[in-house]
């Protein structure tokens, strides 16, 4: 049977990018996403270079969305890679969905795909540098474990401490804490992955130059100038970090997260620094 990499937010920017170096690599390609023309059209893009692509349109905030995602993917051949890389910017929703999106939409993937995933595989979640720059005190760390217990509970803990906050700031600040929650629970989801011979990590991008990222431009270049890599990111630098997590010759690596934002965390940046920069 052939290897199979599922990717959710297929249709545009990094999962794009990722699906195109995952079919360069041999996979089978199972996109999904909230767009289904967006979708096709890289199903289009990845037939016309020989790869065997599919499309099934799903949110990931819906969990049986997600679990009919993962039995898809598993009649087609061995799912080895899952690549969540869909997600909701500030500019995208209201905290509400912003938060469902990104935070209880990588519970649902990888609980969909924990019954499925063949004992080489790895699932990559995706989270942000905003997990990074958000101030740690926001962070409603004791909630985050009612994700795996009650979700209702979980998402009332999690939008408690957004409201805590000013409407003005309340998208940003659901996201920092949304992508800060993908980064533990990629963490702690490895021992329970790990007893099937299954890795889990996270990867963490900065600022990428795609339609995503354009919504955000303004907020980004200022961040490219803490940054010790004077540009944005292209969305296949990362393409390839995410192959290159998912090979299975990396199977050492899990419960860890992978930072790849061109030294901006390193370099100070800071939701309250908008000026200067010692990337």
């Amino acid at each position: 049977m052939d290897d199979v990499c599922v990717i959710t937010g297929g249709g545009s920017g990094l999962g794009r990018a990722t699906a195109r170096a995952m079919g360069e690599r041999g996979y089978q390609i199972v996109l999904t996403g909230r767009t289904p023309a967006k979708l096709e059209t890289v199903v289009t893009e990845l037939r016309a270079t020989g790869v065997d692509a599919e499309a099934l349109a799903g949110d990931v905030a819906d969990r049986e969305s997600m679990r009919q995602l993962a039995r898809t993917a598993a009649k087609r051949g061995q799912v080895t890679a899952v690549i969540h890389a869909a997600g909701m910017s500030p500019h995208m929703g209201d905290p509400g969905v912003i938060m469902a999106t990104n935070a209880l939409g990588t519970v649902n993937v990888n609980d969909a795909f924990y019954e499925v995933m063949d004992a080489r595989g790895c699932v990559i979640d995706t989270s942000s540098m905003s997990a990074y720059l958000t101030p740690k005190i926001v962070m409603p760390t004791h909630v985050y474990p009612l994700s795996r217990t009650d979700r209702s509970r979980f998402m009332r803990g999690m939008m408690r401490r957004v409201h805590l906050f000013p409407r003005t700031v309340r998208t940003g600040v659901a996201y920092g804490i949304s992508k800060h929650f993908v980064i533990w629970f990629a963490r702690t989801d490895a021992a329970r992955f790990g007893a099937r011979g299954v890795r889990v990590v996270s990867v963490t991008p900065g600022s990428f130059d795609t339609p995503m990222g354009d919504l955000e431009s303004e907020e980004s270049m200022t961040y490219v100038r803490n940054s010790a890599i004077k540009r944005l990111g292209r969305p296949e630098e990362i393409a390839h970090l995410y192959a290159a997590a998912a090979d299975e010759r990396m199977g050492y690596l899990t419960g860890t997260d992978i930072l790849c934002d061109g030294g901006c965390v390193a370099g100070g940046a800071s939701p309250f620094r908008r000026r200067g920069g010692t990337g």
